[in-house]
């Protein structure tokens, strides 16, 4: 039976490296899997938001008939796809995330708490589940390949 070591655990015959800052830099995997992780994260807010610009009288009436008023719907459409598209590109990420995970949190609180019907909270827990995936995105930032990393690497203008 393994135990939980908050050290990371590498393999001892691969090569170790180290740059200037006296730090071993990342790997083609981690950073490969951070782009991916955002991605796959964001993309369900990017094709849901996006859907309701198709579905927009449906949507607002839905939004209404559980006292959301549908005049908010281009705040919602506007904050899945900028804030998806933020966290795809690593822009701005840790401020995309924070908001986008109180939405999640907000979304499940209003349209998923009927508990007797299984999909709703299969739906509410996807939701929180969500949230808790961005507040990582806010704990640890968006990676060496986002744009946040890029514009920080640059020298100020004087």
């Amino acid at each position: 039976m393994s135990t939980f070591s908050p050290t990371r655990v590498r393999n001892p015959a691969a090569p170790t490296s180290v740059d200037q800052s006296g730090q071993s830099p990342m790997n083609t995997v981690e950073k490969v899997s951070e782009i991916g992780g955002r991605s796959l994260l964001s993309v369900l807010f990017l094709i849901s938001g996006l859907g309701k610009v198709g579905g927009y009288a449906g949507t607002a009436a839905y939004m209404s008939s559980l006292g959301v008023p549908g005049a908010l719907l281009p705040v919602v459409i506007a904050t899945e796809v900028l804030g998806a598209l933020a966290i795809i590109l690593g822009w701005q990420t840790r401020i995309a995330a924070f908001l986008l995970a109180g939405y999640s949190l907000l979304a499940a609180l209003i349209f998923h708490t009927h508990f007797a019907d299984q999909i709703q909270a299969i739906m509410f827990l996807k939701n929180v589940s969500i949230a808790g995936g961005l507040l990582l995105l806010v704990a640890n930032g968006a990676g060496p390949l986002s744009l946040d990393r890029r514009l920080a690497g640059k020298p100020k203008q004087a």
